[in-house]
């Protein structure tokens, strides 16, 4: 028996009870990722999922809810600076990291603590 990966379907992050709007807000208007249906089985536990590219980002509601302030998503951007205006413009503290010499990233942290990763690779000459 033989078995491969094909990728990764779907990150989950945690958030307090009853922060669906607030990740609403930060997930689906400020970064404009787009909400996904939660299947029905699964929407009185709470939470709320976003498409991110062709992966999926999970929300999930977690009572003793403490930030992950070094295990992370990776986003791939395409215009990665652009998006880092953006969150400043809206407050959302970011932080440089010059550290991959193929890459143009930042890290920020979401409303529950978590840290994000956004970066855009680059073609080294």
């Amino acid at each position: 028996m033989s078995y491969q990966f094909i990728g990764i379907d779907h990150v989950q992050l945690a958030a307090p009870a009853g922060s669906e709007a607030e990740a609403r807000r930060f997930y689906g208007e400020l970064l404009g990722l787009t909400e996904v249906d939660k299947p029905s089985a699964l929407r009185a536990r709470g939470g709320v999922w976003f498409q991110a590219g062709q992966h999926q980002l999970h929300i999930g509601i977690q009572d003793d809810h403490e930030g992950a302030p070094k295990a992370h998503p990776a986003f791939h951007v395409e215009n990665v600076l652009l998006l880092k205006l953006h969150l400043k413009d809206h407050g959302v503290q970011v932080i440089d990291d010059n550290s991959l010499p193929d890459a143009t990233r930042f890290y920020a942290v979401d409303p529950f603590g978590n840290r994000l990763e956004f970066l855009e690779r680059r073609e080294l000459i």
